[in-house]
């Protein structure tokens, strides 16, 4: 058994969280002091840690540092019921090794368990940030439409053009990104990789340009930008659509002037990094809307790719499900499968609203629960659009408009398994909107 600290203001679990637990071979403790905690970490032998961030009084990045100096290889999963994309981003750059929200389902924490083990094993070293190092994922196709994208961006990527990659989400545009970087003349340089969705307002200029020590309360020293940090290589602006309209200006004239302003500096520092934006949404709908400058639009359009969907491309999915297979047994240490005809006719004639992103996720899922060597049809479990749309909402007389929306917003992250950017699809509203959303179900609950 591979035991589990978990650390819980409510010092108890459900049965069917532990239940599941035991089955997949994890011997769970919970507690709900700090204190007991670190004394655990220092005398017990702990193959990971699931912490509450909601523990009073105590600082989640404090929290985590004290963990790293008893036991610095042990990768840390934190939880909190009142969850926000600052929240998870703050965790994340303080080391923790995932941020789920509860309440979440025995399958979410048994995979985010499986992922730690295995990040473990693979990097015995300092954790390295996945997203400034850059994606070498391969891509995967025979679907002649992507065979010819790729075929332009591999002859693009020799110039220094900014280049827009659409696409919906879960198609690989991160991928593409990171391709095209490799076939450049700059691939021996950063990749940096950055979500704009995921920056808040007040941090997002200090993340693109830095600031200079005591530029503003909290800047305790200089920090360098992604911009500077990408010098000679290549920046990655993921979401651009979500970039607030006041960061969008000074973009612009970085685009133009290349050249960038640290917070508080008192000159210009030069850049050359190559710009790839990737949205996706319809910027030019963003644009006629007024949710995005025209000019800055034209300046990033200069070479557009778009990837298709994973609905367009039929020939790929049991290719993709394929490597998936061969991927995630490998991680898992199991011994290589197979899928039956009738799981395979189940792959192909779905018609996966989340795209690869979504097949990846479905096909790690199946490995992980299916024993033996081979994966049956019942094994494969799919969500889409539709399930979410006819599920049943617990609705009631008199209930407000404002409590609907917040009971479908719930159970509508619920669905995705927490996955946001995919949820803000599904309701048809930005991921910036679900965020302020969030954001005020969480101050009434703390008011």
């Amino acid at each position: 058994m591979n035991n589990v600290l978990m650390i819980d203001r409510k010092g108890a679990v459900s049965h069917s969280l532990q239940a599941a637990m035991a089955l997949n071979g994890f011997n769970v403790d919970i507690i709900s002091s700090e204190r007991e905690a670190l004394k655990r970490v220092r005398t017990d032998d702990y193959r990971i840690v699931i912490s509450d961030t909601d523990l009073p009084g105590v600082d989640t990045a404090e929290l985590l540092s004290r963990i790293g100096k008893e036991a610095p290889d042990l990768p840390v999963i934190m939880t909190s019921e009142a969850g926000s994309v600052k929240g998870a981003v703050s965790a994340m750059q303080a080391g923790a090794a995932d941020y789920l929200l509860k309440p979440f389902k025995p399958d979410t924490l048994i995979l985010s368990l499986q992922k730690a083990m295995v990040r473990k094993k693979q990097s015995p070293g300092p954790r390295e940030d996945r997203r400034q190092t850059g994606r070498t994922g391969k891509i995967v196709t025979r679907d002649q439409k992507v065979i010819e994208l790729l075929e332009v961006a591999k002859n693009i990527a020799k110039s220094r053009a900014t280049v827009l990659i659409l696409g919906e989400s879960g198609t690989g545009k991160e991928l593409l990104a990171a391709y095209i970087h490799q076939n450049s003349l700059s691939r021996e340089n950063s990749f940096i990789a950055l979500n704009c969705a995921a920056l808040p307002e007040h941090l997002a200029e200090s993340e693109l340009f830095g600031h200079e020590k005591g530029s503003f309360t909290g800047a305790v020293s200089r920090k360098i930008g992604k911009f500077e940090l990408a010098r000679g290589g290549t920046i990655l602006l993921d979401e651009i659509s979500e970039m607030a309209l006041t960061l969008q200006a000074k973009l612009l004239r970085v685009l133009q002037e290349k050249e960038i302003d640290r917070i508080g500096g008192s000159q210009p520092v030069r850049i050359d990094a190559r710009v790839i934006a990737i949205s996706n949404v319809d910027l030019k709908k963003a644009v006629q809307d007024g949710k995005f400058r025209k000019d800055l639009f034209y300046r990033i359009n200069v070479i557009p790719l778009t990837l298709p969907p994973l609905r367009e491309r039929r020939d790929d999915i049991l290719l993709l499900a394929e490597h998936f297979i061969r991927k995630y047994c490998r991680e898992n240490e199991r011994q290589e499968k197979e899928m039956t005809g009738n799981a395979c006719r189940k792959l192909v004639d779905y018609s996966w609203p989340g795209n690869i992103r979504e097949l990846e996720n479905t096909i790690e899922r199946a490995v992980i629960i299916s024993s033996g060597k081979i994966i049956p049809s019942r094994m494969i479990t799919l969500d889409s659009e539709s399930s979410i749309r006819t599920n049943t909402v617990e609705f009631s007389p008199g209930m407000s408009v404002k409590e609907m929306e917040r009971k479908l917003i719930s159970q509508t992250l619920r669905k995705v398994n927490d996955n946001r950017t995919h949820a803000a699809e599904m309701l048809g509203i930005s991921i910036r909107t679900l965020r302020n959303k969030l954001k005020e179900y969480q101050e009434k609950n703390a008011a």
